[in-house]
Formats: structure tokens, sequence, C-alpha cells
């Protein structure tokens, strides 16, 4: 999956295996604590159509960490 714009175009199969993939992303990190960065060496960008000072914190933080 490229991009993810709305749940309701995910069939029930992919649906699972995003949910599937949170969880062992989500086990990596606990397991492996400081040393499972996934999105290493990458750049990221984020564009909001709205201000929100909480969700771009947060996004920024989550990009940070991981």
């Amino acid at each position: 999956m490229k991009h993810l714009l709305s749940i309701e175009e995910l069939s029930t199969e992919q649906l699972v295996d995003l949910i599937d993939l949170g969880q062992e992303l989500k086990t990596k990190r606990e397991i492996n604590a400081g040393k499972y960065l996934p999105l290493a060496n990458q750049c990221w960008g984020l564009i909001f159509t709205k201000s929100s000072t909480r969700t771009r914190v947060s996004f920024e933080i989550g990009v940070r960490e991981l």
C-alpha cells in the first residue's frame, strides 16, 4: 500500500494486514528499545490542511522516535 487516504477504501484483508503490521512493529520497538529504527535515513514531510498543533506535534514526535 503506497498511500492511505481513507480506511473505507481498504478491503477487510488489507485492514487486517495493516493491524497485524502495526502489532508487529510495536512488538519490535518494545523488544529492541532504541535499536529498531524503521524510518532511519528517510526524509518525511507533513502537510496539514488545517492548523493543529496537537496533531502536528504528535506526528513530529512519532517520526522522530521511529
